[in-house]
């Protein structure tokens, strides 16, 4: 039974911990070298790949310690408000790096990182985690139902996305460019407040209505963003009290905020040195690094034979980040004076589709394999070439 930590003796429970973690901990453990070096890099004058590269890697072990704390505060202040804890901060990574980001007027780079995180958790991590899971195991099943409700979500998300390129694209000719931005600016709004009261009712939905699906069931059926225990099912080590996950998530916020602003500050100079497009590096490296927590997650359920646990990390991730983050972006940018449109490009676009079109398909039977996994993998790389390439 997990109990939780206590006693005065932090040191020596901190080296305890250490010692009794998995590898992957220790390797992320062992990364926070790279937030002091970020630092040196930055004000030391490194080249920008360099600094880029060292700011990417720090931040990837800075998400997984705001993941971890969360999780472990949920476990003290029950089920509805824990499961409001996790659904907030699932993706306070790519929300702060594409805050920095749109103050800087990297308007593409923030649409970019939208693009990349629902494709990389749809189509990466969650093939990753299938190949992995399916390597260990020769088929391994989850519930269709739950899978197929997180899929149909995403398709109101996609429409989302659409609507205002195919709106832009009709528009008639004899309209002023003043009036096109004004009225796709008027669109973006009006779409973000829907998608946010869609956002709130999922959340009254699977925190309040039926709060049953976060107990015993909630793998079978809820995201993984409204069940706070999921967490702690995959950990063997003591449940950390309040005043530490509290203080850790503050610490930790702030210095990802930090870190994020030296990594934001870089893009344009690496962009412009490596001949990158804003393109590539907010749809494939920045979604990458924002999304290393959910990596962890999924993989470990999947070799632990929990694929409805897998499929509901990589689903609810992506759901949060189009009916969540998205529009919060959209307000902020109102604020920044960089007004971020929800008009995103048809390459983007399309490639969003294909991943949730393939994803639907994946739930259709209720199970996988390694050779699906692949499959997953083999498209995300196939569209990461792609972007890689579009000038």
């Amino acid at each position: 039974m997990i109990q939780p930590t206590g006693g005065p003796n932090f040191v020596g429970r901190a080296m305890a911990e250490f010692r009794g973690s998995g590898t992957a901990n220790k390797i992320f453990i062992g990364m926070l070298i790279l937030t002091p070096l970020a630092v040196v890099a930055n004000y030391a004058g490194f080249p920008p790949l360099v600094i880029f590269a060292i700011a990417a890697l720090a931040v990837v072990p800075l998400a997984k310690i705001m993941s971890d704390s969360t999780e472990n505060l949920a476990h003290h202040v029950g089920p509805t408000i824990g499961g409001l804890l996790v659904a907030t901060f699932g993706n306070a990574v790519e929300l702060i790096i594409a805050i920095l980001a749109l103050f800087q007027g990297l308007t593409e780079v923030v649409k970019a990182s939208i693009t990349g995180s629902i494709i990389g958790n749809l189509l990466f991590v969650l093939g990753l985690s299938i190949f992995a899971g399916g390597l260990k195991f020769k088929t391994q099943k989850f519930n269709r139902v739950g899978a197929s409700a997180s899929a149909s979500q995403l398709v109101v998300a996609v429409i989302a996305l659409i609507i205002p390129a195919v709106f832009t694209n009709t528009l008639g000719g004899d309209l002023s460019q003043k009036s096109r931005d004004d009225l796709l600016e008027n669109l973006s709004i009006l779409v973000a407040v829907i998608l946010l009261i869609c956002y709130a009712g999922q959340l009254v939905f699977f925190l309040f209505t039926h709060s049953d699906l976060a107990g015993e069931n909630a793998e079978k059926h809820a995201p993984a963003e409204f069940t706070p225990e999921y967490a702690a099912a995959e950990e063997e080590g003591p449940v950390w009290s309040v005043t530490r996950a509290v203080i850790t998530l503050i610490v930790a916020t702030i210095v990802v905020g930090f870190v994020s602003e030296i990594l934001v500050e870089s893009i344009e100079p690496v962009t412009k040195q490596l001949g990158w497009t804003e393109l590539f590096v907010g749809v494939i490296l920045l979604a990458i690094v924002g999304n290393a927590a959910e990596y962890v997650a999924s993989v470990t359920a999947a070799m632990k034979n929990r694929m409805n646990l897998s499929l509901n990390i990589t689903t609810g991730a992506s759901l949060q980040m189009a009916f969540f983050v998205t529009p919060v972006l959209v307000f902020i940018g109102l604020i920044s004076g960089n007004h971020l449109s929800l008009r995103f490009e048809e390459f983007e676009l399309v490639c969003i589709i294909v991943a949730v079109v393939i994803v639907n398909f994946v739930s259709l039977d209720g199970e996988s394999n390694w050779l699906e996994g692949l499959q997953l993998m083999g498209a995300y790389f196939i569209i990461a070439v792609a972007f890689f390439l579009h000038p």
